[in-house]
């Protein structure tokens, strides 16, 4: 039987729970807005809306003049917006050397940071160390480090192929991990419900409810560094795949057939064009096997050919990689995000170029957005999807 919210949320009806999303992703918002953009009449707004009021979920704004009346006269209206200390989530990243905890609000605000250190990716000792850190992050919540409201769930975000309708990692090359029921193991310890899921997705989940995505029809999360990672949202929902996979960027087979993936297959974009690819490259052909990241880094922005290269190659495969993505999905949109965007000023005109060489038609229209982000952000994006877990009633939040 799923765990259950400290604090479950009054929606009776679908009809609740798009109301409560639009308020949550674009409030402050009045309610004849929400009827024009749902296609739901006032009254049915107004009757959503009430119990969440009551329940002290969402609260209305000071009046501010209105001018939607055929004599220009502005009429008051009070927007809908959500109390964002009525509830709060965790969110957790996990990557083979740390684990990133967050504390969030109502509408994925960080409240509170923890970084552990990982020395052994054996599964039970990761999951050890999670509950841990979620035990200290439910600590700071109840010594009150941050104003928050009843705990709600805890999201948990791991690169590779998850099985997020189970809770379960089913293979992860980063981490080592196979068929690893990361929420059955999280739940026994900490008696909460656990949302785990891909970490890129999560992060796209971020950006579609709380960042860039709000106002997009569709757009891509591309993630560069030890992985290369792409979250898709597509015609109103992130896309999660039949199998649970998609957007698997980093192992399209657009790179040299003699290279050897994390993964265990040969080609694939992240032999090229990840910083772990990257350096091994710069490292080979300079013969400085003491290079570490930083030093590569260094020695293309001091002009050095054989690093240049490095990084030119890497660009050149992933521009060829989003052109391929762009012209099967279409997104307006596609944000360029993760650790390796510190160095994408060294690879940008040969990624931009390949892309423009390689989009077909007006697909070449497709925006390019850098947008940084922090191991920090991946967390929150953790605690993003049990927020949406959360107000959709969908497991193991379910209603």
């Amino acid at each position: 039987m799923p765990l259950r919210p400290h604090r479950p949320l009054p929606l009776a009806t679908p009809a609740g729970v798009e109301v409560l999303t639009r308020i949550l992703t674009q409030g402050p918002i009045p309610r004849v807005e929400i009827a024009r953009r749902t296609g739901l009449s006032q009254a049915a707004v107004t009757k959503a809306v009430a119990p969440l009021i009551e329940a002290g979920f969402v609260t209305d704004q000071a009046p501010v003049p209105s001018e939607d009346n055929q004599l220009g006269i502005g009429r008051p209206v009070s927007p809908l917006t959500v109390v964002r200390e009525s509830v709060s989530l965790i969110g957790l990243k996990v990557t083979p050397t740390s684990l990133i905890g967050v504390t969030t609000d109502f509408t994925a605000g960080i409240l509170t940071v923890r970084h552990q250190r990982l020395d052994d990716t054996a599964p039970e000792r990761v999951i050890d160390q999670l509950a841990d850190l979620s035990k200290e992050l439910i600590t700071s919540l109840k010594l009150g480090e941050a104003v928050a409201g009843p705990l709600v769930g805890i999201g948990v975000a791991v690169s590779g192929d998850v099985d997020a309708a189970h809770g379960v990692v089913r293979d992860s090359p980063f981490m080592g991990w196979r068929d690893v029921p990361v929420a059955e193991l999280m739940g026994q310890r900490l008696r909460l419900p656990v949302v785990v899921t891909n970490d890129v997705r999560a992060l796209t989940v971020a950006e579609h409810w709380f960042g860039v995505g709000v106002d997009a029809d569709s757009f891509a999360v591309v993630t560069i560094g030890s992985g290369i990672g792409c979250g898709l949202y597509i015609n109103g929902e992130v896309v999660s795949g039949a199998y649970g996979v998609s957007g698997e960027l980093g192992h399209l087979p657009l790179a040299p057939g003699d290279l050897v993936c994390t993964c265990g297959r040969r080609g694939c974009v992240e032999t090229v064009a990840s910083s772990d690819a990257i350096l091994a490259r710069t490292r080979e052909t300079t013969g400085r096997a003491d290079l570490d990241l930083a030093g590569a880094i260094k020695l293309a922005h001091e002009g050095d050919e054989h690093a240049r290269e490095a990084f030119d190659r890497a660009g050149e495969v992933i521009g060829a990689a989003l052109a391929a993505m762009v012209n099967l999905v279409g997104p307006e949109l596609v944000v360029i995000a993760g650790e390796g965007v510190a160095e994408y000023d060294l690879y940008e005109e040969r990624l931009r170029r390949t892309f423009a060489e390689h989009a077909f038609g007006a697909a070449g229209d497709c925006r390019l957005m850098l947008r940084s982000h922090t191991f920090d952000d991946w967390a929150r994006g953790a605690a993003a999807t049990v927020i949406r877990s959360y107000v959709r009633g969908e497991p193991p939040l379910n209603r």
